[in-house]
């Protein structure tokens, strides 16, 4: 057996899983306050989601002008941006303009995956180990994993005997597919289904859709973005942030100022017509109530309804592509160019898999419970374990070596999405038990960082070698989380927020539901209030 090897350098003062937007913003963040820092990533290279999913039509559903750092208002006035929703390609080579120009590179180790991560409680520091059989270790371990980072494919039957190519969205080869004169199959209609399946359909000979649920999608209303245009968003860039720091999701766009039922129906028209033209997940937030009232959600379910009938030219087709399973928007909406027209194709066919599902894969293609099909290509669009997968693949260890993976066998419990009973001095960057994946991530990794720095400075300041949630304050906050979430429609979907995709996951909710201003100011007063809900060193455990 090989030895553990050293590695470079072997100690630190904080180390940090990912280099994604999180991880490069705590690498910048971090370092600028005089700290020694080390970032671990298992890609070649930088942009965690936007380095893995290379499949075609792959773009953020947030505005490009919104979905980018604000701390660097340098940055902010050099940069511009092409589209309204950015593709995977500049969105990529923006990460990378900020990592050179900050000068990040040299202090991440690449194609490096943490295997794991262990407390010591006689050094108070962190052991982290790499699948390099190399260890560093570090006063502080801050992991910036992702939410949505780590893939997963169906166990069907045969899946390994098939002849032809497979892909999952999430692991796209660079160097891209060729999908001309092929007979495609794609499995799952979530959003990188939703997004590849219209290009895909361009370039293939058939594409045979493979639907278990449908799901509620508003087109992008994408469009080139001027430079006139993008010199007016650089003028009001600050007034811009700091409405998106004080909404519900992190964008400067506000819900009707009255509930759904207390306008006329012609206003309600008039509202739901401006966010469906508008485009994209916002429409899941015209009305406050929207995922709150079942009749104010029946509302906004039966205009997008007649949309989708109105774009698709076979009724029964149509049917198939209208979510029968959830109210609207307790999945997240996904945001389309072309997706429900690209069914009008005479080389794309719908297979329900609510009347006949997968039965196995065999050599030649897909066989449902009534119809074997012939295909050369079969594409994975099957999604992630999200909030806690990437987690879940790392042994994490705390006091007395009790796991992560076991304190959270009965779904994630953290207190505010940082910090977790029992594991000093780690924290958790857009995690369960934060708006996470319910807000602009860009925005909520620095909001979280920003928190993180300034907890490590009253530290440092204070001579305090270790921070750790209490044990009620994780109880009282889960709680809180719960209740929040009790209050709307959003438990209702068998949603990945519920983990609801991953076969012997915890069903619980896993975001917090209150709004990204709200929990800002939640977190704020916690720091201001001494860190309350924290052992600080020295404290009762």
């Amino acid at each position: 057996m090989s030895k553990t090897v050293a590695f470079e350098p072997p100690a630190v003062d904080v180390v940090i899983v990912g280099a994604g937007f999180a991880g490069l913003y705590a690498l910048y963040r971090l370092r600028e306050q005089g700290l020694s820092v080390v970032v671990v990533e298992a890609g070649s290279g930088v942009g965690g989601t936007w380095y893995w999913n290379r499949y075609p039509g792959a773009r953020c559903d947030v505005e490009s002008i919104d979905y980018s750092y604000s701390f660097s208002d340098d940055l902010q006035q050099d940069w511009n941006w092409s589209e309204k929703y950015a593709s995977q390609p500049e969105i990529l080579e923006y990460i990378n303009h900020v990592v050179d120009r900050f000068d990040l590179r040299n202090d991440i180790r690449f194609d490096t995956r943490v295997d794991s991560a262990e407390f010591d409680e006689e050094t108070l520091r962190w052991a982290v180990r790499t699948d390099r059989r190399s260890i560093v270790t570090a006063r502080f371990c801050v992991f910036a994993t992702g939410a949505l980072s780590s893939a997963i494919r169906p166990r069907i039957a045969g899946s390994d005997s098939f002849l032809g190519l497979t892909y999952h969205t999430g692991q796209w080869p660079h160097e891209g597919v060729d999908f001309s004169g092929k007979r495609v199959g794609v499995i799952g209609t979530g959003s990188s289904g939703v997004q590849s399946i219209p290009i895909i359909a361009e370039q293939a000979e058939t594409v045979h859709v493979f639907q278990r649920s449908a799901n509620y999608s508003v087109p992008a209303g994408n469009r080139p973005i001027d430079l006139q245009a993008m010199a007016d968003v650089k003028a009001s860039y600050n007034e811009r942030r700091r409405a998106s720091r004080a909404s519900g999701g992190g964008s400067p766009y506000d819900s009707h100022p009255t509930n759904t039922m207390s306008v006329t129906p012609r206003e309600r028209l008039a509202a739901y017509e401006a966010r469906w033209n508008l485009g994209g997940v916002l429409f899941a937030k015209t009305f406050p109530d929207q995922t709150v009232d079942p009749e104010a959600n029946e509302t906004a379910r039966n205009f997008v309804e007649r949309k989708i009938r109105g774009l698709v030219d076979d009724p029964e087709v149509a049917e198939l592509l209208i979510p029968k399973d959830h109210p609207i928007g307790t999945k997240r909406i996904c945001t389309d160019s072309n997706y429900f027209s690209t069914y009008n194709r005479d080389n794309v066919t719908l297979v329900d898999l609510r009347s006949s599902p997968i039965d196995s894969i065999d050599a030649r293609g897909i066989s449902t419970m009534d119809t074997h099909y012939d295909l050369d290509i079969i594409v994975f669009a099957t999604g992630f374990d999200a909030m806690t997968g990437s987690l879940a693949r790392i042994d994490i260890k705390g006091r007395c070596s009790a796991s992560l993976k076991d304190t959270w066998n009965g779904g994630p419990r953290t207190y505010l999405g940082l910090g977790v009973n029992g594991f000093p001095n780690m924290f958790i960057v857009t995690g369960p038990g934060s708006p996470s994946v319910l807000a602009n991530m860009v925005l909520g990794a620095e909001q979280h960082v920003d928190w993180i720095a300034g907890c490590i400075a009253h530290l440092d300041e204070h001579g305090i070698s270790t921070i750790e949630a209490s044990a009620d304050a994780v109880d009282a906050w889960v709680a809180e989380c719960n209740a929040r979430a009790a209050r709307t429609l959003f438990p209702q979907a068998n949603s990945w927020y519920m983990g609801a995709n991953i076969e012997g996951k915890p069903r619980t909710f896993m975001p917090f539901i209150g709004g990204f201003g709200v929990y800002g100011q939640i977190c704020n007063d916690v720091a201001t209030a001494g860190y309350k809900g924290f052992h600080l060193d020295g404290d009762p455990l």
